[in-house]
């Protein structure tokens, strides 16, 4: 016998399709970890001003596009080496609070969801909770 097969012993019972799809409803269902999410999407913000604000600093003056734009929205940005770091700090910060704020939206919704979804499977199982006195 092949020794990459596993033998299943008498006692073991078979994995039931009920059992997988329960491990998928609760990794479905799983609530996201807001910090992590946020740290995702800042670096993720951060990487792109930056490689960004590169790639404008490599192309020729009159090709540029205008870039100096994100200066309104980031204090001390400008198209250069420093300008991208600068900007990098101001999208991670940003890109932090976006991604906590959507990983908390995100895991509120899902909460009220659920709750709602098993009070009303509840409250239809007791229906007729009278009827049977």
């Amino acid at each position: 016998m092949n020794a990459s097969v596993s033998r299943q012993e008498p006692d073991e019972k078979p994995s039931e399709a009920g059992e997988v799809i329960d491990r998928s409803a609760a990794l479905l269902f799983a609530p996201l970890d807001k910090r992590a999410f946020g740290t995702a999407i800042g670096f993720v913000s951060a990487l792109l001003v930056f490689v960004v604000t590169l790639a404008t600093l490599a192309k020729a003056e009159g090709a540029r596009p205008q870039m100096e734009l994100l200066a309104q929205y980031f204090a001390g940005y400008t198209v250069s080496w420093t300008g991208a770091l600068i900007g990098s700090t101001w999208a991670f910060a940003v890109g932090f609070v976006a991604g906590w704020f959507v990983a908390f939206v995100r895991n509120l919704v899902l909460a009220v969801s659920l709750f709602i979804i098993r009070r009303r499977a509840e409250l239809n199982e007791s229906r007729d909770f009278l009827d049977h006195i």
